[in-house]
């Protein structure tokens, strides 16, 4: 008989909970509880809007407004009323601030080091698990930005796209691949577009747009990572970046697929893609259109 689901879950919560010293008033042992320090982490040197801090922490204003009071007191940040809009506050790493944020680091990635080692040969295994975890618990935080396709971030994106093509399609010669994307020029503004979906700071899906005439455009490299799915972030990139093509004034988009990619097509006919006339070669063999 399997073990119970729940109690599986709570029991990996204490080990977590353990691990990362959530319950130490002095975390990494540089004197602060855990929460503070993960104020702080948020914090840059250019400015962090406080409103955003509180948000990605979940955390309650007054308790925020007291490590922050705290951080100041020790000379790590600075806070001041955004001179754009009053309205918000700004905080700031002050250098030493930067230079405390540097030995959390260095502590964070040793420790992180050491525990992946324990996994041995099965380390992708467990990354693989955490990373399917960590995106389970931020769903509601996932971001999607506007970024430029030349990024070394967008190129990952690109990357794991092709390399999908490759695995899913019978017959597709990675090495035959356009890696890097030799369009992605094209998806760059003020003609094109390309989205990054943010997971804290992990990029795990991408879409692009370019134009094919003033009222056409094509949508091209839909990407989740596969810990990502099955969570409505296709669905989201893609009614973002139909949004961005009716901001452009286009009038019809097209795409072409493959019919392994089952997936996407299923997504891409639930959302009023239809058929059309073929306007690529291979490896397409389905090609989609949709009115705005």
């Amino acid at each position: 008989m399997p073990l119970d689901p729940i109690a599986r879950l709570r029991r990996f919560n204490r080990a977590v909970t353990r691990e990362v010293g959530a319950l130490d008033t002095s975390f990494l042992g540089r004197g602060r509880p855990l929460g503070m320090a993960r104020v702080l982490q948020l914090v840059r040197p250019e400015g962090t809007d406080v409103a955003r801090i509180r948000d990605r922490l979940d955390l309650d204003s007054g308790l925020l407004s007291r490590f922050l009071r705290s951080l100041e007191s020790e000379g790590l940040i600075q806070t001041e009323t955004d001179p754009a809009d009053r309205r918000r506050r700004i905080a700031r790493l002050t250098p030493k601030g930067q230079t405390e944020m540097a030995a959390y680091e260095a502590i964070g990635f040793d420790r992180a080091k050491r525990l992946l080692a324990r996994a041995g040969s099965r380390t992708d295994e467990v990354v693989a698990a955490m990373d399917l975890i960590a995106t389970l618990l931020n769903r509601d935080q996932v971001e999607i930005r506007p970024a430029d396709p030349d990024t070394a971030e967008a190129r990952a994106c690109l990357t794991a796209y092709f390399t999908e093509l490759a695995q899913r399609i019978p017959g597709l010669d990675m090495g035959k691949l356009p890696v890097p994307d030799p369009e992605a020029a094209s998806y760059r503004p003020p003609h094109g577009r390309f989205l990054i979906a943010w997971s804290d700071d992990l990029p795990i899906g991408c879409v692009s747009l370019r134009p094919l005439d003033p009222e056409t455009a094509e949508v091209k490299r839909l990407w989740v990572a596969d810990h990502a799915r099955s969570q409505g972030l296709a669905r989201r990139l893609m009614q973002m970046i139909e949004g961005m093509a009716r901001d452009m004034g286009m009038t019809t988009l097209k795409l072409d697929t493959n019919s392994a990619l089952t997936d996407a097509l299923a997504l891409y006919r639930a959302t009023g893609w239809r058929q059309t006339e073929p306007y690529t070669g291979p490896p397409a063999d389905i090609w989609l259109t949709k009115a705005l």
